[in-house]
C-alpha cells in the first residue's frame, strides 16, 4: 500500500513515500533535498492558515517561466525559435532583470487536449512565475482553472477563443488578437459586398464553436445571418469533409467562412477544388489561419496556391516598423527547421517573441516594487491528494496577484506592434490585413480595424484622424474572385435539389383578370402572373417555383393576412374624410386598415363590396339610399371597373399611394432585388405595357382616369384665353400680309408706265406684274423693312426725274 506525507521544518520541504516491496519497507526521497527556501525563492514563513507569507528579499538569480505548445505544428514551428530568441535577448540585456536570469522550461502538448493538460500540470511543478502558451484554446480553458488556483499568469500568444476573456479566467492573458474582432471584421466584409447569408465551416472545438458564435452575433447587427453551421471534428478524415461540402453545396448560400486549424485547414480547399466549388459564383473567406500557413510555406508551393485562387482572408496586422524588420532579418538564423525547406515564419512568431519580453519587463517592475518570487503549498491540494498524481507538488505563486496586475499595466512597442491591454484584457488597436489570394501569392486589398472598419489606408494613419467607421467610409481595392472574375458574386443560388419558391396567389372571385385559378399549368393565370413570369424569365438563373392558391373561392382572401404569412435569406379624399357618408372598399383590400388606422375613419362607415356588380349598385344608389358616396380602391381595379361599366362613373381627386402593386418576399430575400430590376427592364422595353394592355385596357374609359373635378385646372379651363390669342394672331398676320402686298405693288412698275417705256425703247423687254414669279415675291418679303423703304424712296425719285424732261420737250415741239 502506497503512503505519502509531507515533512516541513524551518525553511526545508521534502516529500517522503513509504513503499512496500518484497516484504520490505523502503524510504525513498522523491522530490528535492532540504534546500534553504530563501536562496531560490525568498524568505517564507507560515501564517495561522498554514500558507506561507512572503517578505522582501534580494533579487533571485533565476526565475523559471514555462512554455506550452505543440512543437511540430504551423504555430509551434514559428513560436519555438521566437521564444528561444527572446529568452536569449532578455538574458543578454543588462537593463532588464539585472542579476536575474530567465530559465525556460518547455513542454510539448502534441496537439492533444489530454496530453496537453498532463504536460501543463507537470510544468506547474517547477515553480514557474508565468506560462507562455498554450496555443490551443481548448487546453487554455482547462489550464486556466489550474492557474486560477495557483495564481500563475497564463500568457497565450495563439489562443484566440473569445470566451477566454471572460471574468471566469482572471489569470489568462491573451497576447495576440481576440477572435471577437476578427469575426466583426468578417461581418463588415459580408456587409460591404451586400451578402445576407453565409455558411460557416469550422472545427467543432472551443475555438471554432465560440468564434462562429460571435460571427453570428456580428452578422445579426448587420441584418445578415449564418444560414448553416457546417462543423467537423478535429482531425476529421477527408471523406468526412467531402460529405460535409457536398451537403453545403446543395444549399442556397454560396458564401463560405472557413474557421479551422492551420494544420488541417488546407484539406477543406483541396476537397472543395475536387468538387468544383472553387469556380465562378462561389465566395470563400478564410480567417487568419490561412495566411499563417502560407507565410510559413515561403517560398509558395504551386500546388497549394492552385487550391486557393480567389480566396479572401484576414491576417494579423503588424505595423511595418524597424523592430519588425530587424526581427525578420534574424529569422533565417533563428529558424530551427531549415531542413524542411520552409521558413516557418508567421505572425505568431512576433506575438510569441513579444510575450517573453512582456513577461520579463513585468517581472522586472514586479521585483523593483518589492515583489518576491516565492511559492507555497495549497492546503486544498494537500487535503485532496489521495492518489499517486502528487498534486501536492503544485505550488501557489504567492506574488501572483501582484504580478498579474503588473502585467496588465505594462506598455511597450515590439515587433508585433503596440503591447498594451485594455480594460477587457485585450490588446489595444486590433487590426487585420485583408488579403486576396491569387497567382503565386497574395495581395493586400485593404485593412480592417475596430477604429475605422474597412479602409485602404493603414490603421496607423487613421489613428491620427477623427474616427469614422460609417458605411460610406468603407473601402477596399478590387478582388479577383474564384473563376478569375472581378464581378462580385451574387452570393446565393437556387439549389438544384432545394425547395421551390412557394408563391401565394389569392383565389379571387372578382376581377379575375388579375389573378385567377386555371386548369392548365402553372395552375393560375392573369395580369399579375404574366408580369411575374416575364420578370422571372429575365433572370440569369433558374427559379424553381410553384403557385399556391389562397382562399376558399367564395370570397376574396385578405391581402394583409397573405403578406403577414410571407413575412413569418390620401390626398384628394379630404372632403370624403370630413363627411359622414359611407365609403365603399373592396373585400380583402388593404384600404380598410388604411382608412381606419391612418385617416381615423370609423369602421361603421366602411361598406365591403365583393365584386364589380356590387360596385355599380352601391354607386348608383348613393349614400342616401343604402349605397356609398365613393369607392376607395387601387387604380388598376378602378381602371378595369370603369371599362366594364360602360363609363357610367369617373374618378375624382388626385391619386394617393399607401401600398403599391408588387410581389411580397421574405425580409432580405436576395430574389426581391433581382426581380425588381427585372420588372424595371420590362417597363423599359415596353413589355410591361403590353401585358397591361392585354389584361386591363377595355373600352374607351381610359381618358376618364385622368379627369379631375371642377376644383382642378385643365386645358379646357383656358379655352377663352386660347380663343382671344388665336384671333389676335390671325388679325396681326392678315394686316402684315396686306401691308407686304401693297409695298410689293409699289415696288413693281405699273402696266401703263411699262408701255410708255416700251414705245420709247422697243428693244428692252419688260415683264408685267402678272409675269412676276412667286419667287420674287418671297425674296421681297425676306428683305428687311428698312431696305424696302429705302428702295421705295429711291424708286419714287427716279420716276420724277424721268417725267420732268419729257414734259419740257413736248411743250417746245408744240410751240
Amino acid at each position: 500500500m502506497d503512503m505519502s506525507f509531507n515533512i516541513a521544518a524551518g525553511g526545508c520541504t521534502s516529500t517522503v513515500f513509504l513503499m512496500k516491496k518484497r516484504a520490505a519497507l523502503l524510504l525513498l526521497l522523491i522530490t528535492g533535498i532540504c534546500v534553504p527556501m530563501e536562496v531560490a525563492f525568498g524568505q517564507a514563513a507560515a501564517n495561522e492558515n498554514g500558507t506561507s507569507v512572503s517578505s522582501s528579499s534580494p533579487r533571485p538569480s533565476v526565475a523559471n517561466i514555462g512554455s506550452l505548445f505543440t512543437f511540430d505544428s504551423v504555430i509551434g514551428r514559428a513560436a519555438g525559435p521566437a521564444i528561444a530568441a527572446a529568452i536569449g535577448d532578455v538574458n543578454s540585456d543588462p537593463t532588464v532583470l539585472p542579476g536575474t536570469r530567465l530559465n525556460l522550461i518547455s513542454h510539448n502538448t502534441n496537439c492533444s487536449g489530454f496530453l496537453g493538460t498532463v504536460e501543463a500540470l507537470q510544468l506547474m511543478e517547477n515553480g514557474v512565475v508565468a506560462v507562455i502558451g498554450p496555443q490551443s484554446s481548448g487546453i487554455a480553458h482547462i489550464i486556466s482553472h489550474v492557474v486560477n488556483e495557483l495564481h500563475v499568469p497564463l500568457l497565450s500568444f495563439a489562443a484566440t477563443d473569445p470566451t477566454l476573456s471572460a471574468l471566469q479566467y482572471p489569470y489568462f492573458l491573451r497576447t495576440t488578437q481576440n477572435d471577437y474582432f476578427q469575426m466583426y471584421a468578417i461581418a463588415d466584409l459580408v456587409t460591404y459586398y451586400g451578402w445576407r447569408e453565409v455558411i460557416a465551416i469550422f472545427v467543432d472545438d472551443d475555438c471554432g464553436r465560440n468564434g462562429i458564435s460571435v460571427l453570428g452575433d456580428a452578422l445579426a447587427t448587420k441584418r445578415a445571418k449564418i444560414s448553416y453551421k457546417a462543423a467537423f471534428t478535429p482531425g476529421a478524415p477527408t471523406s468526412h469533409i467531402s460529405d460535409l461540402l457536398l451537403e453545403v453545396n446543395q444549399m442556397e448560400s454560396r458564401v463560405y467562412v472557413v474557421h479551422v486549424n492551420p494544420d488541417s485547414g488546407l484539406s477543406v480547399f483541396s476537397v472543395a477544388k475536387s468538387l468544383n466549388m472553387m469556380t465562378r459564383g462561389y465566395v470563400w473567406i478564410a480567417t487568419d489561419w490561412l495566411p499563417s500557413v502560407l507565410d510559413s510555406l515561403q517560398p509558395m508551393d504551386t500546388d497549394t496556391m492552385n487550391l486557393l485562387q480567389g480566396v479572401v482572408s484576414l491576417r494579423h496586422h503588424n505595423p511595418d516598423t524597424d523592430l519588425k524588420r530587424s526581427f525578420m532579418s534574424r529569422w533565417s538564423n533563428l529558424n530551427h527547421n531549415k531542413s524542411t525547406g520552409a521558413s516557418g515564419f508567421n505572425s505568431y512568431a512576433l506575438y510569441a517573441y513579444d510575450t517573453v519580453w512582456l513577461t520579463a519587463r513585468a517581472l522586472d517592475v514586479f521585483l523593483n516594487e518589492g515583489g518576491n518570487i516565492s511559492h507555497s503549498s495549497d492546503p486544498k491540494l494537500s487535503e485532496t491528494n489521495r492518489s499517486a498524481m502528487n498534486l501536492a507538488s503544485l505550488r501557489v505563486f504567492d506574488g501572483g496577484q501582484q504580478f498579474l496586475q503588473t502585467l496588465l499595466r505594462i506598455k511597450f512597442s515590439g515587433p508585433s506592434g503596440q503591447i498594451q491591454f485594455d480594460l477587457d484584457k485585450n490588446l489595444v488597436n486590433p487590426a487585420y490585413d485583408v488579403l486576396n489570394i491569387g497567382g503565386t501569392g497574395s495581395r493586400r486589398i485593404g485593412y480592417w480595424s475596430n477604429y475605422s472598419g474597412l479602409s485602404t489606408i493603414s490603421p496607423e494613419v487613421l489613428y491620427t484622424k477623427p474616427q469614422n467607421n460609417s458605411s460610406n467610409n468603407q473601402h477596399l481595392y478590387s478582388v479577383i474572385w474564384p473563376g478569375e472574375t472581378s464581378l462580385v458574386p451574387r452570393g446565393w443560388v437556387f439549389p438544384e435539389n432545394g425547395k421551390p419558391l412557394r408563391i401565394a396567389v389569392p383565389n379571387r372571385i372578382a376581377y379575375q383578370q388579375f389573378v385567377s385559378k386555371d386548369k392548365n399549368p402553372p395552375g393560375v393565370r392573369g395580369y399579375c402572373i404574366d408580369v411575374f413570369e416575364a420578370a422571372i424569365n429575365l433572370l440569369p438563373y433558374p427559379v424553381p417555383r410553384t403557385y399556391i392558391l389562397q382562399g376558399n373561392g367564395k370570397r376574396n382572401p385578405d391581402y394583409n393576412e397573405l403578406v403577414q404569412a410571407v413575412a413569418q435569406d390620401v390626398k384628394g379624399i379630404d372632403s370624403l374624410v370630413t363627411s359622414n357618408d359611407p365609403i365603399g372598399i373592396q373585400d380583402g383590400s388593404f384600404a380598410k386598415n388604411y382608412l381606419m388606422d391612418e385617416l381615423n375613419i370609423a369602421g361603421s362607415r366602411l361598406v365591403i363590396l365583393k365584386n364589380q356588380q356590387e360596385y355599380s349598385t352601391a354607386l348608383q344608389r348613393g349614400p342616401k339610399n343604402g349605397g356609398v358616396a365613393a369607392i376607395v380602391d387601387e387604380l388598376p381595379y378602378i381602371e378595369l371597373f370603369l371599362s366594364s361599366s360602360n363609363c357610367k362613373f369617373r374618378t375624382v381627386g388626385q391619386e394617393f399611394t399607401k401600398s403599391g402593386w408588387g410581389f411580397a418576399f421574405q425580409r432580405d430575400s436576395p430574389l426581391a432585388v433581382d426581380l425588381s430590376t427585372a420588372i424595371l427592364q420590362l417597363s423599359e422595353n415596353g413589355d410591361l405595357q403590353k401585358i397591361h394592355n392585354k389584361w386591363l385596357t377595355h373600352g374607351d374609359c381610359m381618358a376618364q382616369i385622368n379627369q379631375v373635378d371642377d376644383s382642378r385646372l385643365s386645358l379646357t379651363s383656358f379655352w377663352g384665353l386660347f380663343l382671344i390669342c388665336g384671333i389676335s394672331c390671325l388679325i396681326a398676320l392678315t394686316t402684315f400680309f396686306c401691308k407686304i402686298i401693297i409695298q410689293f405693288r409699289r415696288f413693281t412698275p405699273e402696266a401703263g408706265e411699262e408701255a410708255d417705256v416700251d414705245e420709247i425703247q422697243p428693244a428692252r423687254p419688260r415683264r408685267s406684274l402678272r409675269s412676276t414669279s412667286f419667287q420674287n415675291f418671297i425674296n421681297y418679303v425676306d428683305k428687311k423693312e428698312t431696305a424696302i423703304k429705302e428702295m421705295l424712296k429711291r424708286r419714287g425719285s427716279e420716276v420724277k426725274r424721268e417725267a420732268s424732261p419729257s414734259s419740257d420737250g413736248h411743250a417746245n415741239s408744240q410751240a
